[in-house]
């Protein structure tokens, strides 16, 4: 891996408002653009052909994405608002990221959101509320291997710009420290620190009961919740590996107690995360 050259250009001076992320020597563009400026936007590169990314945030604090192409990403960011003051539209997005290229096409752009879609439920850190794509798009060869490699700069800009949606749950490696969470009400969870925080290991098991004063910690009571409807967690146990936050997120969700991370993760010879 080679290092990367980006420039970012925050078009009102603030990172709350536009931003344009670009990659040297790549045509493509990434564009960053509030809910609330998307109407009144006239920027040309924005009405270019490109996929996007719309940033949700569920009822029970989950994040979600809902991911899409167009040949007019402008005109279509327009359509999803539209849409969610006439009803049609369920969710509620705060910011768009855009992405557009000088060689994109109809073709290659489906096949890019079908990929993008795919590649974000595989890293399952948002819930992806895209429902249809086109699986079978007709692309040569040499397209494939170059919409790859604008996913692999999509996946670095998206980064950049502080959202994991396409980065996959870090693998421990022959250094890795391996830490232990459990109660009496049966959690047994293994996992490590991890760049993003904490990672818990599939096959970890979570109490089997919560304690009444874990309902008043809103954030990580909802994160177990949402965590056991969209399968992460089955029948108690993880099915995946899976990123928390933190080490007290992760402690939290599974003793189903308020808890502090850095004193409930230990080595197996006992020692606490706080002590390494």
């Amino acid at each position: 891996m080679y290092g990367k050259a980006i420039e970012l250009y925050l078009e009102n001076g603030t990172a709350d408002g536009l931003v344009t992320a670009e990659l040297y020597n790549w045509n493509g563009k990434a564009i960053k653009i509030p809910r609330t400026e998307v109407s009144d936007c006239n920027r040309d590169d924005i009405k270019g052909v490109g996929v996007y990314f719309l940033i949700c945030k569920e009822k029970d604090g989950a994040d979600s994405v809902y991911i899409g192409e167009a040949e007019d990403v402008h005109k279509r960011l327009l359509d999803h608002l539209y849409g969610y003051e006439k009803g049609s539209e369920e969710y509620y997005w705060v910011t768009a990221v855009v992405f557009i290229g000088q060689s994109l096409n109809k073709a290659l752009i489906r096949y890019l959101e079908y990929r993008l879609v795919e590649i974000t439920k595989e890293c399952g850190r948002s819930r992806c509320l895209t429902k249809n794509t086109f699986k079978n798009t007709v692309i040569t060869e040499a397209q494939k291997a170059s919409m790859e490699e604008f996913i692999d700069n999509v996946r670095i800009l998206m980064n950049t710009l502080g959202y994991k949606i396409l980065e996959r749950v870090p693998q421990a490696t022959d250094e890795t420290v391996y830490l232990f969470c459990k109660n009496k009400s049966g959690a047994l969870a293994k996992g490590f620190v991890s760049a993003g925080g904490f990672t818990v290991l599939k096959g970890s098991i979570i109490s089997n009961k919560i304690v009444n004063s874990f309902k008043q910690f809103t954030n990580y009571y909802n994160l177990r919740i949402s965590l056991i409807e969209d399968g992460t967690i089955k029948d108690n146990v993880f099915t995946k590996d899976y990123e928390f936050s933190a080490p007290s997120a992760a402690s939290c969700v599974v003793l189903g107690a308020p808890s502090n991370g850095r004193d409930e993760w230990k080595t197996e010879e006992n020692k606490k995360l706080k002590e390494l």
